[in-house]
């Protein structure tokens, strides 16, 4: 292991944006089976330093005004519960339990959940005096880097291996190799500049604003998150607009490629 100490005229101030994240149960159940809390503890590993301000619990249009109320409620305790086991202070989060009465979206499962509206905290680098010791491994050139170097500004670069859990901005964890190739090629290519582009499958009327958006944004924050300045990075969503196969697609194949992630090539 190398050992590398840089001696940078920088010091971190905080700022933070609020974003909101949403999680979805099953019918007519307030608590989370084990993947939907998998996809809340991953969602937690991801952002530790975040400021829950606000959760909202809704349902679907199933069953009476009254037990719709107490229903999402209980889906916004269940919530609450996690961040008090992985000490969150929730003290002061407001609560709101919205049963039906709201827009119902067509598709009842996306009715069923509960919104997060949060503070993500960034650091970033300004002037001042302070010694950065950082410690590296030699690594040979990896996939993503050596693709990189023969792109030309305009192309784009599927982030091959990336997923996501369903109808959500949360990494699964076998996406964290390209995750990590993804910030050592930013690391090491300081002129690198990219566009991060969500894109679906499945829905051709989807709005663009919705998975495909998150899911670039998911990218765009864990750069950020690991030092990468925001100047270098946007994100568009792109919904199910420009995919690769026609909608409907003829089998899981193409909508894999469909439902992706890619990087456009700004300036390197």
């Amino acid at each position: 292991m190398k050992l590398r100490i840089l001696y940078l005229l920088l010091f971190s101030i905080t700022i933070f944006a609020q974003e909101k994240q949403s999680f979805y149960f099953d019918f007519n159940k307030h608590e989370f089976n084990e993947e939907q809390k998998t996809q809340v503890l991953n969602w937690i590993e991801l952002y530790p330093n975040i400021k829950i301000i606000k959760i909202e619990g809704f349902c679907d249009w199933v069953g009476g005004y009254a037990y719709n109320d107490s229903l999402s409620l209980k889906r916004v305790n269940s919530i609450l519960k996690i961040f008090k086991e992985n000490q969150f202070d929730i003290s002061q989060i407001e609560v709101n339990g919205y049963g039906k009465r709201f827009e119902q979206n067509e598709q009842q499962h996306l009715n069923r959940r509960v919104d997060i509206y949060y503070n993500f905290y960034v650091e970033e680098l300004t002037e001042a005096s302070k010694p950065i010791i950082i410690f590296t491994k030699d690594v040979k050139v990896n996939k993503l880097d050596s693709i990189i170097k023969q792109s030309k500004i305009g192309d784009k670069i599927k982030l091959k291996n990336l997923y996501f859990y369903n109808n959500s901005g949360i990494f699964v964890p076998k996406s964290k190799p390209i995750l990590a190739e993804l910030l050592q090629v930013m690391k090491e290519n300081p002129n690198l500049k990219i566009e991060i582009h969500g894109h679906i499958c499945c829905q051709p009327n989807e709005p663009h604003e919705l998975i495909s958006r998150v899911r670039a944004e998911a990218v765009y924050y864990y750069l950020i998150k690991n030092r990468i300045d925001k100047s270098r990075m946007s994100f568009k969503s792109f919904g199910s607009s420009q995919p690769i196969y026609s909608i409907p697609e003829k089998n899981e194949d193409e909508r894999n490629a469909n439902r992706r992630v890619e990087i456009l090539i700004l300036e390197k």
